[in-house]
């Protein structure tokens, strides 16, 4: 019997490796699942360097006025000044393994469904860590001498009512603008907080000027304030990991942040890499990711926790 003459989708022109176009999907895949994924990359600071393994964040706090006496020496007041330094951690990697055999021989496509699931294992984990570290800066005190530290605000009906969550709205906003916090902030909350505020019809309601829509359960800002659902809350009692994004999170409901309470120092951003592994007969496929974030301004964040 003669053997057939396969197309081979990964060729190019028909000739060559047999995956050399899966390699660029794969590659294209894990970003847009990565960028997907992250509900926080574009809710805080971050600062990528080419060298190095941490960076200088600059604080400086604030001055005040006051009317001048006529001939009084003008001295100057003194400004407050600090810094945070964000180190970067070890390497973040999230890996598969696809035997040549197995894919020869499987008859529906996989790669594109790893790209996805090694995409969203880097997402799920820098969205956490930056979660993490905005919970922690709310419970920080400022490193600026006279500045407000982070606030707390705690409600037991926080988890099962969205009246609380909407009165929390105002609350939270009003602890920002009294302590003239710059910046639009954000309310992060998982899917279940969501869908009480949905359910609110203070929140929805259009006489009151309410955005959303609740047969579509979508929630529009309230009182100058989005609101984000996400799966990345912590929400247990982390004790792994570095140091610096450890704590109880396990009465944690909610997140208020502007972009200046966490900052991120990205040394790599993510990338992809495959190596065809003679000994296995197979490619490992690696995603990467070299960051490391850290408290800014706590002043900029504010917890909603049940006790």
């Amino acid at each position: 019997m003669t053997d057939a003459n396969p197309s081979r989708l990964g060729q190019i022109n028909a000739g060559g490796a047999n995956d050399a176009l899966f390699m660029k999907l794969f590659s294209g895949e894990v970003m847009t699942a990565f960028e997907q994924g992250t509900a926080f990359m574009a809710h805080h600071f971050v600062r990528s360097i080419s060298g190095g393994k941490s960076s200088q964040f600059p604080m400086l706090g604030r001055t005040t006025a006051a009317y001048h006496t006529v001939g009084a020496e003008m001295l100057g007041n003194v400004i407050a000044h600090n810094e945070r330094v964000i180190t970067v951690d070890d390497m973040l990697v999230a890996h598969t393994f696809i035997a040549e055999w197995d894919e020869m021989v499987n008859h529906y496509e996989v790669r594109s469904r790893y790209a996805t699931e090694i995409g969203r294992a880097l997402a799920q984990k820098f969205d956490k860590t930056i979660a993490q570290t905005g919970v922690l800066a709310a419970r920080a005190s400022s490193p600026i001498t006279g500045e407000n530290g982070g606030s707390v605000l705690t409600d037991a009906n926080y988890g099962t009512s969205g009246a609380a969550l909407a009165a929390a709205l105002f609350d939270a906003r009003v602890i920002f603008d009294e302590s003239d916090v710059t910046g639009t902030p954000n309310l992060f909350v998982r899917p279940a907080q969501h869908a009480l505020m949905a359910e609110t019809t203070s929140i929805l309601n259009k006489d009151w000027g309410g955005a959303g829509s609740f047969s579509q359960g979508t929630v529009g800002p309230v009182n100058g304030i989005n609101i984000i659902k996400t799966n990345n809350l912590p929400s247990t009692n982390v004790n792994s990991g570095p140091s610096k994004y450890q704590g109880n999170f396990s009465t944690t409901v909610g997140l208020f942040m502007t972009d200046m309470a966490v900052g991120t120092v990205k040394l790599k951003d993510v990338a992809i890499a495959s190596e065809w592994q003679l000994s296995r007969l197979g490619w490992l496929t690696v995603g990467r990711l070299a960051f490391g974030s850290g408290i800014l301004r706590p002043i900029c964040a504010i917890e909603l926790k049940t006790s």
